[in-house]
């Protein structure tokens, strides 16, 4: 009997590959581009300013009038690699079926900017969305922030970074699949013999570089890995979806257990034989798309709308 859910059993097909710097230089020149605004939508580009430029690009719908929630989306890619433009059917999908505007974050990668440059680039843009939500037709009130993957683990740190802060307080936070926990690189009792997309390879290689220094250092900030976070108090109601075969899985469920010991409402959603990344790489699979209608169920209850 196959490891992989029904719906992925051509996983097996998808070859094993680990990042480096060879590979992650090779991907990055294959950029994705950005699709035709469709006729009910309106696609922005926008730099906010600031001693480093942040670059978001905004997704809303014609017929949005008056103020409405906005989700902060923060792509994946092992904080190597990626950009707004890979999750742009996810982004309109978002806004179109909520009446939302999605705001996704271009954030700097390592190993050119090591932490917390992508973490000051996300309290960069959060910060502007609230500054002019008035502006931009956002309710204040009902900000969310969310990712996938590394996206999904900076999601985590922002809702950290924030609540330390104390000037900004995010919604809820959506954490697909999220990259939490730099200790995973040290566990040698997993069996990864399904892992697909994500190796352990490339999450020694993306911590590494994202650090400055090897992961599992007493040194590694909360602000980096959320898991870090010894008090999870206070925090923001969360999401949680991931796959049994995700690299990520314990890590995700070990923090969503956390969390709720904290006293932090979170959700949690797994899919039984699902490995990192599933919904991009089989994108139409009826376990992808149901994977995604949850991620929009629970941004509709946290938005009441």
């Amino acid at each position: 009997m196959s490891a992989f859910h029904r719906d992925l059993v051509n996983a097996k097909f998808i070859p094993r590959f680990s990042f480096g710097p060879g590979l992650t230089w090779l991907v990055r020149r294959a950029k994705p581009r950005g699709r035709r605004a469709p006729d009910d939508m309106i696609i922005e580009d926008v730099t906010v300013g600031g001693a480093v430029p942040v670059s978001l690009r905004m997704y809303r719908p014609k017929s949005l009038t008056g103020i409405a929630p906005a989700l902060l989306w923060m792509h994946g890619g092992g904080f190597l690699i990626g950009n707004p433009e890979q999750d742009e059917e996810s982004s309109i999908g978002f806004a179109r079926d909520l009446g939302i505007t999605v705001v996704a974050l271009r954030y700097r990668l390592a190993p050119e900017h090591r932490a917390p440059a992508a973490l000051d680039d996300a309290y960069a843009a959060l910060t502007w969305v609230v500054a002019n939500a008035k502006a931009r037709g956002i309710d204040a009130s009902k900000i969310a922030i969310g990712g996938a993957s590394a996206g999904g683990g900076l999601a985590a740190t922002l809702a950290i970074y924030a609540h330390d802060k104390g000037d900004v307080t995010p919604l809820f936070q959506l954490l697909v699949y999220p990259m939490l926990d730099d200790r995973t690189v040290l566990r040698t009792d997993m069996d990864t013999r399904n892992v697909r997309m994500w190796s352990p390879g490339s999450n020694r290689f993306a911590w590494s570089a994202y650090l400055g220094h090897d992961p599992g250092d007493q040194e590694t900030s909360p602000y980096a890995a959320a898991a870090r976070r010894e008090d999870l108090t206070g925090l923001p109601p969360a999401w949680i979806g991931v796959g049994t075969l995700d690299l990520f899985h314990d890590e995700d469920l070990e923090y969503a257990r956390r969390l709720d010991e904290a006293g932090v409402p979170c959700e949690t959603y797994v899919v039984s034989g699902a490995f990192h990344g599933f919904d991009t790489a089989f994108r139409h699979a009826g376990v992808s798309q149901d994977f995604w209608k949850e991620q929009k169920r629970a941004l509709r209850a946290a938005f009441d709308v």
